[in-house]
């Protein structure tokens, strides 16, 4: 099955900042609850993990993100990323491109486009529920985006701003699954949507 997603998160804090979150994949992953990046390959390469605790069983994933191009004029960034989880019943994929623009007064934009690939399980719960879940979590991660973008103003650094690490916790049980697929899909994870649903 697949999802096409879309989403824009509005940042109080100027471009620069954002882009400076947004081009550290490392960081990126950090904003997204449950999910952090196991290993660093080379700079275009990672692999990361991520758990869920969906009712009384805590589901485990593992995935890859591959930065396919990211270009600094434009504030712009390509990636794809793959996941699977510990059982192999569910699996997917994500091709996302994310950019950042001038916002109001000094802040900026947060944008993104994704489509996704979802088999096994998750695509079983179809994409409207699919695109209804991810759009909560990823709130989420646009909330930890814009505190890690915003603490830059202060001097902290994104990657250690230990708020929004404590923000990124694991996710509550009614939130699971939809967790477990955002982040499969690319942790960033995924980072950035607005539904545009094909369902099954």
């Amino acid at each position: 099955m697949q999802v096409n997603l879309e989403k824009t998160f509005t940042i109080d804090a100027p471009v620069t900042n954002s882009w400076q979150v947004l081009s550290d994949i490392e960081t990126v992953a950090s904003c997204m609850p449950g999910a952090e990046i196991t290993e660093k390959l080379d700079d275009n390469h990672y692999k990361g993990k991520v758990k869920a605790k969906v009712g009384p069983a805590t589901m485990a994933f593992s995935g890859t993100v591959d930065l396919l191009g990211i270009n600094a004029d434009k504030h712009e960034l390509q990636l794809t990323s793959k996941g699977q989880d510990a059982k192999g019943s569910s699996s997917a994929q994500m091709d996302l491109t994310a950019w950042i623009l001038d916002g109001d007064a000094d802040g900026s934009q947060l944008k993104g486009e994704a489509t996704v690939t979802v088999n096994g399980k998750l695509a079983s719960l179809g994409g409207r529920m699919l695109t209804q879940v991810a759009d909560q979590i990823l709130n989420q991660f646009g909330n930890n985006f814009a505190s890690k973008a915003t603490a830059l103003g202060a001097g902290a650094s994104p990657a250690t701003d230990d708020t929004t690490s404590q923000a990124a916790g694991e996710p509550q049980a009614i939130n699971g699954l939809a967790f477990a697929w955002s982040v499969l899909v690319g942790f960033i994870k995924s980072l950035f949507s607005k539904k545009k649903a094909n369902a099954n």
